[in-house]
């Protein structure tokens, strides 16, 4: 994909352009962010670091239109990871998602989650930079939480996860907010099955019907 620099540089900005509200988990206005390049692991597409600072005040919706329908997310500047949230946003005004795949489903009764946000494949293709986690310990995912994918402590990338039943996982992923409209378009992709990848066992693996992201985008 060629990447138009200009709008893309425009769209990173565009990033910190947040309606005023009140912040809750986070009391300055901004906070620094950390995004470092990963030369060992280059970007799938190209694409500019975020800006190293996020607004932390408000929320923002953004909607990833997968082949199965549009699924809505609240991203929350006001949580716990204002950093994992202004990445995303930066990764979507860039068109980093769109024409993508989400090549992981889980439906076991530990772990039911679609991860998205990996270019190649399951844990390969990312933005060519990495950042630190953003946790409280106190993190829980019921069904609807959307969060950061990683591959161990401060490797957040471009991979992310949607929980359409349960995590029982260790607060380890950042949480970067929630679904608001269009769980039923999950739904409709985890009742299609899953093809499953050892070692993970039978309800781990590819969805058995691809699940393509064919745009996604920001608004306020």
């Amino acid at each position: 994909m060629k990447l138009r620099w200009g709008l893309a540089l425009v769209g990173v900005l565009g990033a910190l352009v947040v309606p005023a509200a009140p912040a809750s988990a986070v009391s300055a206005p901004v906070v620094r962010c950390t995004f470092t390049p990963t030369p060992s692991n280059p970007a799938a597409r190209p694409v500019v670091r975020p800006l190293p600072v996020a607004s932390t005040r408000g929320t923002v919706d953004v909607t990833f239109r997968f082949n199965y329908g549009p699924v809505t997310v609240r991203l929350d500047r006001a949580g716990a990871a204002p950093c994992a949230v202004h990445n995303m946003v930066s990764l979507i005004l860039q068109r980093f998602y769109d024409h993508s795949r989400c090549w992981r489903l889980t439906n076991s009764a530990r772990l039911g989650v679609l991860q998205c946000g990996d270019i190649y494949e399951v844990e390969k293709g990312g933005p060519g930079y990495a950042f630190p986690d953003e946790v409280t310990g106190a993190e829980t995912y019921p069904r609807g939480t959307v969060a950061m994918g990683n591959q161990g402590p401060g490797t957040n990338g471009s991979e992310f996860f949607i929980v359409h039943s349960f995590a029982n996982i260790p607060a380890k992923y950042s949480v970067l907010g929630r679904v608001i409209r269009g769980m039923s378009a999950i739904d409709r992709m985890v009742a299609d099955g899953i093809i499953p990848s050892d070692p993970n066992g039978p309800l781990d693996g590819a969805p058995a019907h691809p699940v393509k992201i064919r745009r996604a985008s920001a608004g306020w």
